[in-house]
């Protein structure tokens, strides 16, 4: 049992804001990405030319990724969980909403909250999914309908799948290798006889702007528990209450976590109230509309990309904001959140650099199981590779072919 690293209240989508400091993507240190980097040498430093691994649960994507457990768990708000298994080369669940306790995750957004699944293979996602998912009287948004076990069957034949693919998911700022590898798992399941088509979801470029009102509302009604009397942090001032919560809240947030606050509080004040977060409201529902309009036509798996490209160094990343960098990297991410559904990011290839690119599939509400079932035969047909750290790691040769030998055995 072990406790991982985060964005501080999981705000953020690079792990470089957490309490402990930013965590380091495993693949910095790959063979893969190593030998591809002496290729085209650029003079950096090598102590901060290491790579972000997504977020915020960046810290349980690099724990699983690096070997050092078999599953991690995360939570996922507007894709916490996807984001850093998507960088990571890992497998990312986020469960559908109500599926699984949030009774335990510190609350962020209460509405949007799951806890997410990371895991090296589909299977294992499965497996841990079948441990936690079901009612718990603990929390009251849980399912009522006793659950199966999600023991995934080997798909051999897709000919009776449709999968679509939603249009407005093509932005600009999506970077031409992800763009080309999710056309190719487009046409590998075309190959296969599966049908694939073009859909729309036509309320997407709303979305971002809808999720930012939601969520810094929900975060600054959430956060005003945290003032320094029950538990957690507490300053040393004394003069008054209203200084020590004052004082307790600046020294216990960082800036980003205050930011989004304040952000928060303005949406909720008497007069922005109906034309932030009750219109924002209106357009989630639109939203989740969306989604079941395109699964009510006969699709039964949507497909996209994950994030807009792979890792990028640290020194890159923080030449943004966080909230810039929040807004990239949730892009294809948070509308399932605001809609409920179950997603997952399964890794497909390396890029040019030797990093990882990971595709998401999106399914129908509580219809977990089958999203799995396609994202494992997926992940069966493009043979993601192993993660090669041995030369950092020194002779770690047997643990390598143990977890080989596991996935080939669940394949």
């Amino acid at each position: 049992m072990g406790k991982t690293n985060l964005d501080e209240f999981a705000m953020g989508s690079g792990s470089t804001d957490g309490v402990f400091g930013p965590v380091k993507n495993p693949w910095s240190y790959s063979k893969q990405y190593r030998e591809k980097k002496k290729q085209k040498p650029h003079g950096e430093n090598e102590d901060t030319n290491w790579l972000i691994t997504g977020g915020s649960s960046g810290g349980s994507a690099a724990a699983v990724s690096a070997f050092t457990c078999f599953a991690a768990l995360g939570s996922d708000t507007g894709g916490s969980t996807r984001n850093p298994a998507a960088l990571c080369g890992v497998v990312g669940l986020k469960p559908t909403y109500g599926l699984v306790s949030r009774h335990g995750l510190i609350p962020l957004v209460n509405s949007m909250d799951v806890p997410g699944i990371l895991t090296r293979c589909v299977d294992d996602a499965a497996t841990v999914l079948g441990v936690l998912a079901g009612h718990d009287c603990k929390d009251s948004t849980t399912v009522q309908d006793p659950v199966k076990s999600f023991i995934l069957p080997s798909l051999t034949d897709v000919s009776k799948l449709c999968i679509g693919i939603p249009k407005e998911y093509l932005v600009p700022e999506l970077s031409s290798e992800v763009q080309s590898l999710w056309s190719k798992a487009a046409k590998l399941f075309e190959s296969e006889g599966a049908k694939v088509i073009e859909v729309s979801l036509p309320h997407t470029s709303y979305s971002i702007v809808c999720y930012h009102v939601l969520c810094t509302s929900e975060v600054a009604s959430n956060m005003a528990r945290f003032d320094g009397l029950e538990y957690g942090h507490r300053c040393d001032i004394n003069v008054s209450t209203e200084a020590m919560y004052a004082a307790t809240r600046r020294e216990g947030f960082n800036d980003v976590v205050r930011g989004r606050i304040l952000s928060g509080n303005f949406f909720l004040l008497k007069e922005n109230y109906e034309n932030y977060f009750i219109k924002a409201q209106k357009v989630r529902r639109l939203i989740a509309n969306d989604f079941v309009n395109v699964f009510n036509s006969g699709v039964d798996v949507l497909l996209t990309p994950t994030t807009l490209s792979e890792a990028v160094p640290y020194v890159e990343f923080i030449k943004e904001d966080n909230r810039t960098r929040s807004a990239q990297g949730d892009i294809f991410t948070q509308a399932v959140n605001m809609a409920g559904l179950p997603a997952v990011s399964v890794p497909m290839a390396l890029s040019n650099q030797g990093l990882p690119i990971g595709l998401q599939f999106i399914g129908r509400a509580f219809c977990d199981q089958q999203l799995l079932t396609v994202a494992k035969w997926f992940e069966k047909q493009v043979q993601f590779p192993i993660i090669q750290l041995q030369e950092i790691m020194g002779d770690c040769s047997s643990v390598f072919e143990n977890d080989l030998a596991s996935v080939s055995l669940k394949q």
